[in-house]
């Protein structure tokens, strides 16, 4: 569900409503009047929210155990098994239809924009030996705690709450977001900003709302122009004390775990899991839904493919990653197979 601190619900809604918004049919069995009072994800739903479940293995057992009461389907999987209660609503595009009924419930989620009179809204609460650099801005609903430094031109958003001991630097801007205590976010971060996620078809591309959050733990270290973007419903979440360099990417629902270390232009696409002390060599570039063990490590410039899953403990290198030594028998047995063809062709 959209956290009520940084969302405005304007729900609820009549399942018939729900339904014209998103130009799909009552089902015949349905009650057009029953109420929606929200969105949330397949497993934080409950019997008044509607969920949407797109099809694919990495969703299924989540769809399965979900405790939603109106559910988006795509049409050709009418014959899947609904849970117990769950109303199934075939949907020719559900990415579509998701985001008509998102923007119904929440149709100012896509820009965050607010007015004040004064750099620092009367509705914030900063806490002891807070220092402001020039031209920051703190919004309404803000909480800042003790010993936190903001630099120039930084943009703290309404509802953003931030621990202690922080350091924020020049140009960061944080929006729909919980930070923790002991963080460091260099200039020119973007911390919660919209997920990279769109309804695509031959008429082109529709922005679908996103309404979750981020969410920084403890000690972690966040470099120079590196986006987090914030969850589509879910949240992003950045474990304690993990260490992120400058000009890193990370997607909408990404989960990344305590301690990991991603170096410069790193790549993590929505809804990956990155397990505790992994690491990231410069360019690594991570697909979305991939797993990483806990203390992987995967060699600079290595990717991985959509779905894949990697153990922990390992190294690994390539595209797609693979163990580092059978990664590089790979790289000679394609070196020998060139050196025979120039000999072949010289002989």
């Amino acid at each position: 569900m959209a956290d009520p601190r940084f969302y405005d619900n304007r729900g609820p809604f009549r399942l018939a409503e729900i339904c014209a918004a998103a130009k799909i049919a009552v089902p015949a069995d349905a009650d057009g009047t029953a109420l929606i009072a929200d969105l949330a994800g397949l497993e934080g739903a409950g019997r008044s929210h509607l969920t949407f479940f797109s099809g694919g293995r990495e969703m299924a057992e989540a769809f399965a155990r979900s405790g939603a009461g109106f559910c988006l389907v795509p049409q050709k999987d009418l014959h899947c098994q609904a849970p117990d209660g769950m109303l199934l609503l075939p949907a020719p595009s559900v990415a579509h239809a998701f985001a008509a009924v998102a923007a119904m419930f929440y149709p100012d989620a896509l820009q965050q924009v607010w007015v004040q009179e004064q750099p620092v809204s009367p509705q914030a609460r900063l806490g002891r030996d807070v220092v402001l650099g020039p031209g920051a801005v703190i919004g309404p609903g803000a909480e800042i705690g003790d010993r936190v430094r903001i630099g120039a031109n930084a943009v703290i958003g309404p509802g953003v709450a931030i621990g202690h001991g922080c350091e924020i630097g020049s140009n960061v801007s944080i929006s729909h977001a919980y930070i923790g205590d002991r963080v460091t976010i260099l200039p020119g971060a973007a911390i919660g900003q919209p997920g990279f996620g769109f309804a695509s078809s031959s008429g082109g591309h529709v922005k679908i709302p996103q309404l979750g959050r981020v969410i920084i733990q403890d000690g972690v270290e966040i470099g120079a122009a590196t986006t987090i973007d914030r969850g589509a419903l879910g949240d992003t979440v950045i474990g304690e004390g993990t260490k992120i360099d400058n000009l890193v990417q990370i997607g909408h629902n990404v989960q990344i775990g305590r301690h990991v270390v991603l170096v410069s232009q790193t790549g993590i696409a929505g809804s990956s899991v990155v397990a505790d002390f992994a690491v990231l060599g410069g360019q690594v570039g991570i697909a979305d839904h991939v797993r990483i063990g806990p203390g992987a490590r995967l060699a600079a410039r290595s990717a991985m493919v959509s779905g894949q899953k990697i153990e922990g403990g390992q190294d690994y290198g390539g595209v797609p990653a693979k163990p580092v030594r059978e990664w590089l028998r790979e790289i000679h047995a394609v070196s020998q197979l060139l050196r025979r063809r120039k000999q072949d062709d010289n002989d």
